[in-house]
Parts: C-alpha cells; structure tokens; sequence
C-alpha cells in the first residue's frame, strides 16, 4: 500500500506543520505580553514549553524572540529559567537580537530574588557577544559584592567567562584580585573553590606573557595557601576537593615533618565515599613519599603508605558500580605492579564474580597474575582453573595465559605444569590452542620438563588445531624435539604437503624453519619434506616466507653443518620475555595516577598530541592533497572519489589477506620462481663461491638430488624480461584521472621499504616528485604531513597509450611505502611495479 500523500499525513503534536504554526505562536505571545489577566503565567508557560520543544529539535524560532523577551517581565521563576535558556541558544548566532534582552536581565539582576539575581548574572554572562562586554561590568562587580552565596559563585563563573571573551577587559577591570580576595576571606566553600578554578585558569593562560601572573600561579603553591585548603576541605563538596586535591599534589614539602602534617591532614579523605576523593589522596600520599629525599626513609614511608591505602581503594572496588570498579582496580593494578609483595595476601578480594562484565574479570585476572607468589600460587591456580571452564570463551582464555605467566614466574612450576597439561585433556578447541602456546612458552624457559611436555602433546592431532599460533607453537616442538618425538617427520611432511591450504604465514615460517631443524636430528626421514618446503617457500607469494626460504637453500648449500648451527644452535633457557612496556612507560603513567592514563595504561601524550594519533588518515581518497606544478589547477574535488580505497589503516592481518587476494586474483606478488624449474633459478640466485666452475654447478645439482626435487640436469637460465619502458612526456588530465581511477580494478597491492636516504630527504615531498618524474612517472596530486606522506603518481608506455595509476602512501616513521596500481592493462602491472620499486629505492641516493 503506497504511503499517504504529503497533505494527508498527520501531523506530529511535538513539531510544527509549517512556518504558520510559528506565527501563531508569535502572536499568541504578543498577546500575553502586557497582559495581568488571572492565570496569564499558565498560559505563558504552555506556550514557552512548545518554544522550547520546538528549538530542542532543530527548528528555528528565533522570529519569537522579542515576544519571549516581553513576556520575560514576570515574578514566575519557572518562566524566566525558560526564558534565560532560549535566550542563551539564540544570542551568540543573532547579535542584534541580543541588544534586546541587556535590560530585562539587568533588571532582573537587581532583583529582590537571589535565585533570580543568580540566573539572570549568568544567563548575561552567557551570551558572549564581544559587543556587549562593557554591559557585564556593573552586574558582575556588584555580584561578587552580593550578601548572596549563590549569586556570588554565579559571578565567579561569570569572570571567567568575560576573561574568555575579553581577556585585557577582565584584567583592567582587576577582577582577578577581586577573586583573590574572596578566596582568602569568603565563608562560603563554593565560592571559595569557584574561585580558586577561575584564577588557575586565567593565571595559567596569562602566565605565558606576564611575570605577574607567572608569580601569582605560583603563589597558589604556598605553604600557607596549601594549609588554609586543607584544613577547610571537609566543607568543600566532592568536586571541589578534588580540586583541592590536584593542587596539593604540585606542592613541594620542606620537609619530612611537612609531609607527615599533610598525610595526617588527609587522613580521613581515605575513608570518603566517593571513589574520586580516594583515588586524589591516594595520589597525594604516593607523591609526598616520592619527595622524600631519605632513600631508607622513603621506603619505609611507601610501605607504610600502601598499607593505608590498600583497604579504602579494596572497600571502593567491592562496593561500587562495575565502571568504578574498574577505574580503581585499573589503579590499583599499577601499584600492584610496584610492590606485589604487599597484596599478596589480599589475593581473594580479585577472584572474579559470576556477574561482572568481563572487562572487570580480565582486569582482575591480570591482578592475580601479579601479585602470585611462593605462598599464595596454589590457591590462585587452583581458582584460575576453576574459570578455564567458563562460558565466556574469552575470560577462559585468558585464564589460561594467567595460569602460564605464573608458571614462568618459577612458583611451583610442577604443579602448574601438571594443570596446564590437564587442560589438553578438555578437547575444546581454543583451550587447546590457548594451552599449546603456553606449553611452548614453558618450554623455552623450563627444557627440563620437555619430557612430561612432548609425552602429552605428541597425542594431539594437528587437524584439530586451527588456530594459526596454536598450530605454529605445535610445529616449533615438532622442530624443536624431533629425536623425542616418534612420528614428528611424518606430521611435518603432512602438514608441509597442505602447504597451499595454509593462510598463515606464521604458520608457513615456522613450518620451514620445524623442516630444517628435524632434517638436521632425522635426515633420512625429512629429506623430502624439506625439498617440497623449500620448493613452496621460495614460489610463496609472502615476502618474509620466500626470503627464508631462498636463505635456508643457499646456506644449505654452503654448508649442512654452518646451516645446522644456524638454525639449530644449542639449546639454552630463555631467562626471561621481554615486557610489553618499557620501565620508563610505566613510570610516566604512574606520574600520572588518577587520570586516564591509567585506564588506557599508556602515557596522557600518546593519546592526546597529534604525531601519537595514528597514521594519517585521509578523510575521502584525494582530500587534504594539493595539485602539483605540472597538472591544471581545475581538478575534480576529491570528494567525489569512490570510498572503495579507504584502507589505509589496515592491520598486518589485513595486509597480507590483501596481499593474499591481490596474488591470486591480480599477481598482486609474483615470485621469480616456479615450481616446475625451480631448482634452476635457485641455482642462478645461489651463492657463488669464490671461483664458480663446472665443479660447484655438478654439485648444486646433486645437493637438489639430495632433497628430493629430481632434477638431473640444469635447465638453461631463463632470460630475465626486458624492463618496461614508460613515455617520458606522458600527459593525463585530472578529469580523466579521476575517471579512470573509479573505474579500473586495482591490479596490485605492495608495500617496500624505503632507505634512509629517501626518508630524510622526504622532509620536502616536492623532492619526491621530481625524483619519480625523472624516472618517467608523474605526479598529479600530493598532500599530508610528517610522517605520512600520500601521492597518486601516473604513467604511460612508450610505445602504446596505456596508462598506470598509483596510490602512494609513505610512514616516514616506519620507512614503508604502500603503493596500489590501476592499469589499463593488467598484465603488465607487475612489470610497472618493479619499475616504481627501481625508482623509489633510488630516491634520496647520491
């Protein structure tokens, strides 16, 4: 059934049909301007509610504004908080308009009401029109001086708002001493801690250009400032003392006797309620230890410290919501991390509950891995086994890297290793993926349990493991412990001939380098699986898998027993993995406790300044690029670009999917090899010795006999193709470019690295540009800032009008280059690449 015609629909009762409905309202208002009539303030209040109603959802009512300012004159405090409100949405865009509301709110600003006085000082304060900043003087002077408490914060605020507006009106107005007077002698808390905002706030910004500022900003730090806050904080409310809180910690103690007067200030702050009170001492206390110049005393004072904060911080996590949960368990995370000893034997406030979010249980998890030690490992294993079971696969996972971490902690090692291996036993996937790479991990650092390890893995079968870095851990303890595993060639050489049905190449790299260590201890038995890996590493189309494999056949051919010590050195215990943040990191975040670098674990300067955002983004195709000299300057917008290139933040994963794809489908990577000679151009690409006769070819030959390829003669060398030629003087329109970009497929997709030539001399790209011009490819747009750099670069053959396109992303930071070609024609895209490769590895060269 068709829907109803646009004059036959209803109505929606919360917006107006047309600007007729406004109008109305218009004079419906006007009416009751002047009006005394009984029950004239009901009437105003239903029209002011649909005013409101209306502006709340978009549409435009800014005609009634006179009518609203006229029906302003009233003793209804409902009315003129309706009236304050629209007129602060409509003043800043209507200047004119906002001439016509200076007199009532200054009137009302005078009136007997504080409430009324209060709203109108700030609705008047809010309209920040630079024009009318001379009208705020008179009602904020006389606000501060107001026997009213409210209306005295409402003036605070409000010259901070007039210093936003006019800095050099508020500073010869002397307001900001007016605030220091009130700081220092109003009996009002609110007033007080309002005030002590607004002047950081303005001696911050004014300290920057003026040594008077600069000096009062400092004095905020003084002994007696500092005391005279603290001994009123229980007056202050929980915002304000945080405030007051966030100042203390700036303050530099003279001495041990300073300190402990402070702390004991503080004290009962521990036990507050509110979770942003306790996490703002608790900051106090740690950075008045810190400053302790005694380095025994400072210990004894953190120690003393972490005990007193240990119970508020553990009260708050068990009695709030799961979000303050997590805000103060992801703070005590990071003390936990600088003195485990001292929650140890609070081990069991972590255990996790069944109904909190798994954000909360992760964190948790984390926490019990920290603070395991000698005493207290049984029981923490024991309860993270208990949550290997868990419905939520991914806390089970994580559980069992708990179990793992604490296990290379060296606590009870045989009973870890007993439960990880009991976890094998479970015949659920992700538990045994999860378990294989632990048991890898366990058996790098502990090789005296590889006995109890193998005897039980050996029994796993690869085709149940799907799990890229489960199976790539299994086939390291194929390579690893082939003389202790019976059928370990035989899994190998199966898994090596599926070697086209694995999309890892984790998986592929380990399989190559498992090969070669079980040829070294069973040689009879990998030598053919060897063959046919080293065959399919080197046609791999993954870069990292063909350069490993092209190395392990070349130094096999140099020597069996140099690629032995290689690949296959003595083995020796890994004395500890590297951390995943460095000691300076976690410094930084603990500089910077209660804050949110704490819950995103990375310093505030990661997350906030620009070069620490992430690669570049472009927003569509060919936005923020300029147009280079040698194009017209009439190119298209780049907005109308197709979105179907907006990739360029992809993961690793995602590259080489891509890269996957592009090579099957495009020839996105080509291996100069394949498999049917491959043994030839091995040969070619091997390594010579100093004198390469008929002598050193016999023997490549017999050594490719020796891994089972066949070959029994070498096959001629085939001919490298000629290099593509490209037209020096090609020309393309932007329209055109633009055109043919939306509709070609992308032929390839590849990424190079780029020497440290070219990245410094990339400061300038108009450098670049003309490097890749005088290689026949030109630029037609450029654009970005260090450390990325985008291009689209096109060219031409010589010989016939085919034109390739390319996308050219450069991380100056990561030395990579990531190109995509178009071309018009395909076959030749991998030929222009190694074109713009040749050119591209030239630049910045002398």
């Amino acid at each position: 059934m068709p829907p109803p015609a646009a004059s036959s629909r209803y109505p929606s009762p919360s917006q107006p049909s047309g600007k007729s409905e406004v109008t109305d309202l218009k004079s419906q208002l006007r009416q009751l301007a002047g009006s005394r009539a009984p029950g004239v303030d009901d009437s105003k209040r239903d029209l002011f509610k649909k005013v409101i109603s209306y502006m709340t959802i978009g549409i435009d009512v800014s005609s009634v504004f006179g009518e609203m300012v006229m029906c302003s004159a009233t003793s209804d405090i409902v009315l003129k908080k309706m009236c304050y409100l629209y007129v602060g949405n409509y003043a800043k865009g209507n200047p004119d308009l906002s001439l016509l509301t200076i007199n009532f709110l200054q009137r009302d600003c005078k009136d007997e009401d504080p409430m009324i006085r209060g709203l109108a000082l700030r609705s008047l304060c809010s309209l920040r029109v630079p024009n009318l900043v001379e009208y705020l003087l008179g009602p904020l002077g006389s606000g501060l001086k107001d026997n009213n408490s409210y209306v005295r914060t409402i003036a605070v605020t409000g010259v901070l708002k007039l210093y936003h507006i006019s800095a050099s009106t508020c500073i010869d107005a002397e307001f900001p001493a007016t605030l220091k007077s009130l700081m220092l002698h109003d009996s009002d808390a609110q007033v007080v801690a309002n005030c002590l905002a607004a002047l950081q706030e303005i001696w911050s910004l004014e300290a920057s250009h003026s040594e008077e500022a600069c000096r009062e900003k400092e004095s905020l730090l003084s002994k007696p400032l500092i005391y005279y806050f603290l001994n009123r904080i229980k007056e202050f409310n929980e915002w304000a003392q945080c405030l007051i809180l966030e100042l203390a910690v700036k303050y530099v103690p003279s001495d041990s006797n300073d300190i402990f007067d402070i702390m004991n200030l503080l004290e009962d702050r521990l036990q507050h309620a509110n979770g942003a009170v306790v996490l703002a001492t608790v900051k106090v206390f740690l950075q008045l230890t810190l400053s302790m110049t005694d380095v025994h005393q400072q210990v004894c004072a953190i120690v003393s410290v972490y005990e007193r904060i240990k119970s508020p911080l553990l009260t708050l996590v068990s009695s709030g919501s799961p979000e303050q949960s997590y805000a103060i368990l992801s703070h005590l995370h990071l003390l936990v991390v600088r003195a485990p000893f001292i929650f140890a034997s609070d081990y069991k406030h972590f255990y996790c509950q069944y109904n909190e979010p798994s954000y909360v249980k992760k964190l948790k998890l984390e926490m019990l891995t920290a603070i395991a030690n000698e005493s207290n490992t049984y029981e923490i294993v024991t309860e993270l086994c208990e949550y290997a079971a868990n419905v939520d696969i991914e806390i089970a996972r994580e559980s069992i890297r708990a179990v793992g971490k604490i296990a290379l902690q060296q606590y009870d090692v045989n009973a870890i290793v007993d439960r990880l291996l009991q976890f094998l036993e479970m015949e659920k996937d992700y538990v045994t993926a999860e378990t294989l790479v632990l048991v890898k991990d366990l058996l790098r650092k502990h090789p005296q349990w590889s006995h109890d390890c193998i005897s039980v893995v050996g029994g796993i079968s690869s085709k149940n493991i799907q799990e890229p870095k489960a199976k790539a851990a299994l086939i390291w303890m194929l390579g690893e412990y082939a003389q202790d595993m019976s059928d370990a060639p035989y899994i190998l050489e199966n898994l090596i001939e599926n070697w086209e049905e694995e999309h890892s190449a984790e998986v592929r790299l380990h399989l190559l380098t498992a090969a070669m260590k079980c040829f070294f201890k069973r040689a009879p038995e990998t030598q053919k699986a060897l063959g046919i890996a080293l065959a399919a590493g080197i046609a791999d189309f993954h870069q990292d898998v063909h350069d490993r494999a092209l190395f392990y056949y070349r130094v096999l051919q140099y020597d069996v027993h140099v690629a032995e010590s290689v690949v296959s050195p003595p083995q020796q215990a890994v004395s500890a993995f590297a951390d995943t943040q460095s000691s300076e990191i976690k410094d930084r975040i603990f500089d910077e406790f209660n804050s949110l670098s704490v819950i995103y674990q990375k310093p505030s300067y990661m997350f906030t300044d620009k070069e620490h955002r992430g690669p570049f983004e472009f927003s569509e195709e060919l936005g923020s690029t300029s147009i280079t000299p040698e194009v017209s300057s009439d190119i298209v917008p780049a907005q109308q670009f197709e979105a179907n290139d907006k990739d360029l933040l992809l993961s690793t994963d995602e590259k080489d999917d891509n890269k996957g794809l592009s090579s099957n489908n495009c020839s996105a990577y080509t291996a100069p090899y394949e498999s049917s000679n491959i043994s030839s151009q091995m040969q070619e690409l091997a390594i010579s010795g100093p004198a390469a006769s008929a002598t050193t070819t016999q023997s490549s030959f017999d050594f490719d006999d020796l891994l089972g390829l066949g070959l029994s003669a070498a096959p001629a060398p085939t001919p490298s193709p000629p290099l593509l030629k490209l037209n020096p003087r090609a020309s393309l329109d932007p329209r055109a470019f633009q055109q043919k970009w939306r509709q070609l497929p992308i032929s390839l997709t590849q990424e190079y690295s780029v020497n440290p030539q070219g990245i410094a001399a990339l400061t300038v790209p108009q450098s670049l540009i003309k490097h890749m011009q005088s290689h026949s490819i030109h630029c037609i747009a450029s654009g970005g800032q260090s450390p990325n750099f985008k291009f689209f670069f096109f060219a031409q053959k010589e010989a016939e009008p085919s034109d390739y396109l390319t996308e050219c992303i450069i991380n100056s930071s990561s030395a990579k280059a990531q190109i995509k070609v178009k071309a018009d024609d395909q076959s030749t895209s991998q030929a222009f690449a190694t074109v713009f490769e040749t050119a591209l590895s030239k630049f910045g060269m002398p």
